[in-house]
């Protein structure tokens, strides 16, 4: 099969700042048991999948040159959304800022989905971002738990992309209790037979990539990785060797990124420089998607390495272990109609300009502070990057109730008032809460910029929005 409706404009991938070491799993439990695995990432107290699908989102379409508004359909791909039930396009769509016309798709069910909702953007007309986003959890004593980890791609597909599809393929077997995951469990299993899985991934993947007639030679290989073993014992029945598998491999840094794994895993490829690169996703169960891609040209924005180590117990705690829930009374209710009104303002910063004389206004309400006039506010769209004027650090046992939560999985924070400007001119002053960057918080005079994450959970309901992390460093 051959897609000749779209191709690859951009490419966008994002893995968490955090890492454990296997040795750290290793001094902690006496053994670790994901093989080919070195690190993984692990997603800080306010990140989830949604939160890392709008990073890679944000990059692909950066590195596209393509503004949300231009995107006519969406598609998201992803085992571990916060909700067993509730469309997560929608979310996705509002923290980004595309059109609420754009038609949206939701792929899941296996760590396929990333490369099921590829094949589904190349066949999509007009300008196509697929998001792939994941963050699995396993039991601490299994080899599920060790391999771990977190991460997003999103590519732009788009007629005129540079990165063409030349071949697609398909495979489909039945292998039941390879990996899975039973309805109201975090936490994903399986029956643990090695010689199963490993026959289950080979047969499936060698089966896609002959449906494109081969490998054929590809400079990289993006193949699913459960773990850093499983693409290197494939490689023979698919005609690869090591360094081209290792081409298009982050498990080793990353662990196992479920859904988002082979794209990862291509975007470092391509960011590599490969000219022609493999990409197969693969689920249990089981399935398999390959595709060929000529990958020379393709601009990628990534941020996948991590800079900040983690011991076994400090892990735990941002996983969540020790974390005792909101505490009941008191804090600020915010009714879930109030918030939504106020999600353009809480998701992508934009603010109101004053109708009569033009000053900005955050939140775009009331009289305008600058000339008492109650004409209205027109919408205004910040900056993502602005300047912090005031910083105050919230300590253990200081924050509000519904941050309480983030403090037992984080510790301390930080919130800034952030200057930022206006597109068309001006300049407002925003509360916002601040993503430390090390032990330190911002100082006054830094530059900081939004990005997307949890800001705190009240009656069940994940509510998300801006706050701010330094703008210096390799990260953003």
């Amino acid at each position: 099969m051959t897609s000749d409706e779209s191709a690859v404009a951009g490419i966008g991938a994002y893995a968490p700042r955090f890492r454990l070491s296997a040795a750290a799993v290793e001094d902690a439990l006496g053994r670790f048991r994901a093989r080919g695995v070195d690190t993984v990432a692990v997603p800080d107290a306010d990140e989830d999948a949604l939160t890392m699908a709008a990073e890679a989102g944000v990059r692909a379409l950066a590195a596209a040159d393509y503004d949300p508004e231009d995107v006519d359909a969406l598609f998201l791909a992803s085992t571990t959304l916060p909700y067993d039930e509730e469309a997560g396009t929608g979310r996705l769509a509002s923290l980004l800022g595309v059109p609420e016309t754009s038609r949206t798709s939701q792929f899941g069910g296996s760590t396929a989905a990333g490369g099921e909702a590829f094949g589904a953007a190349l066949d999509s007309a007009g300008v196509t971002l697929v998001v792939a986003a994941d963050c699995p959890r396993g039991a601490p004593d299994e080899s599920f738990g060790h391999a771990a980890g977190a991460g997003a791609g999103a590519f732009v597909c788009a007629p005129d992309g540079p990165g063409t599809v030349t071949d697609c393929g398909s495979y489909t077997a039945a292998y039941p209790g390879t990996r899975f995951r039973e309805r109201g469990s975090d936490e994903t299993t399986g029956l643990g037979v090695t010689a199963y899985d490993r026959e289950a991934y080979r047969e499936t993947v060698a089966g896609a990539v002959e449906e494109l007639g081969g490998a054929n030679d590809p400079d990289a290989a993006a193949l699913q990785a459960p773990d850093g073993d499983l693409p290197y014992r494939a490689a023979g029945a698919l005609g690869l060797d090591s360094e081209t598998v290792a081409a298009g491999t982050v498990a080793a840094d990353v662990g196992d990124a479920g859904a988002a794994s082979a794209l990862l895993g291509f975007a470092e490829a391509v960011a590599g420089e490969s000219e022609e690169t493999l990409l197969v996703a693969y689920g249990s169960g089981g399935a398999a998607h390959a595709f060929r891609v000529e990958s020379g040209g393709i601009p990628v924005r990534s941020v996948v390495a991590g800079d900040r180590d983690l011991d076994f117990a400090g892990a735990q705690r941002l996983r969540g272990a020790f974390d005792s829930g909101i505490p009941e009374g008191g804090g600020a209710y915010v009714s879930v109609p109030s918030y939504r009104r106020t999600l353009p303002q809480r998701h992508r910063l934009v603010v109101g300009r004053c109708r009569s004389c033009g000053a900005l206004s955050f939140p775009p309400e009331g009289a305008c502070t600058a000339c008492g006039a109650n004409e209205g506010y027109d919408d205004a769209q910040l900056s993502e990057r602005g300047t912090v004027e005031a910083v105050t650090t919230i300590s253990q046992g200081g924050a509000p109730p519904e941050f309480v939560p983030q403090q037992a999985r984080a510790g301390e924070y930080a919130s800034a008032i952030v200057a930022f400007d206006g597109d068309d001119g001006g300049s407002v002053s925003v509360p916002v809460q601040v993503v430390l960057d090390g032990d330190d918080a911002p100082q006054i005079g830094d530059e900081v910029v939004a990005v997307p994450r949890l800001l705190y959970e009240q009656e069940g309901v994940r509510r998300y929005g801006a706050k701010v992390t330094l703008a210096t460093g390799e990260r953003r």
